[in-house]
Parts: structure tokens; sequence; C-alpha cells
């Protein structure tokens, strides 16, 4: 792959774009199409597409498998955290209107949170995903590179 000069300047290009895009789909999802599923899919492309150009292991130096399974327990436990705490506020689980003052407010701030949670988990499992399948040399012969 070193010697597709394009394909590398293009992807340099095309990740912060898609990064971005990213986020406005996360931010974007309560008030549109989008939220942190799909946000989670697009931003884990994007490390997907910067392996298939630049390698397996330069992209686990941009982003280290320890830290992406961190990334995704937190978001798990940031989906999990908003639940707890609005029975701690005397709701019951995801109940948002107890989050805030005004019920529209802590609707609004529960499904901010709860999505950025889903968002992180997603593109976490989905570059975890990729690490374990991309790592994995069965199919090659003894000897071949």
């Amino acid at each position: 792959m070193r010697h597709h000069r394009v394909l590398r300047v293009a992807t340099k290009l095309l990740i912060p774009f898609i990064l971005l895009f990213a986020l406005y789909v996360q931010f974007h999802g309560d008030f549109g199409p989008g939220g942190g599923f799909q946000a989670g899919v697009i931003f884990g492309s994007a490390f997907i597409l910067y392996a298939l150009i630049f390698g397996l292991e330069n992209t686990k130096r941009v982003a280290p498998p320890g830290i992406v399974i961190r990334l995704m327990a937190s978001g798990v436990v940031l989906y999990a955290g908003v639940g707890v705490f609005g029975i701690l506020l005397g709701g019951n689980y995801l109940d948002y209107n107890v989050l805030a003052h005004e019920a529209t407010h802590g609707q609004h701030y529960g499904i901010l949170l709860v999505e950025l949670g889903v968002g992180i988990t997603v593109a976490a499992t989905m570059i975890t995903i990729f690490y374990q399948f991309a790592g994995r040399s069965a199919w090659r012969e003894e000897g071949e590179e």
C-alpha cells in the first residue's frame, strides 16, 4: 500500500470529514434521523478506513487496543449510569424527567447522554472487532506475508 499515494492522500483528507459527520449525526440524533448507533458506526468506519490504507500496526498506535476496550466499557457505564442516576433522583430507570428542573430539559439531557454512551460503545466495538479479524493470520500459509 505504500505506493498508492492517491489513496493515502485522499484518506488523510476524508477522515476528518468522516469524523465530523459522525459528530453531527451523534449530536443531531435527538432532533432528526441519526443518533448513537449510526454515529458510532460512522466513527468506527473512519478508523477501519485508516487501517485499510495505512496498516493495522499504525492504527493500533493511533487507537491502542487497551484504550479502545476501556472506551467500550465506559460507553456502557455512561448508558447505565444515566439510568441509575435517574433512580437516585427518585424516578424510574432511564426516566429522564428527573434529570433537570424541567421535564423537557431532563429528556434532552438524558437522551443526549444515553446516545453518547451508545455511540462510544458501538465505535469501540467496531474497532475491536476489526482488530480481532484483521490481526488473524489463520488463512495465510506458513511463511507468507
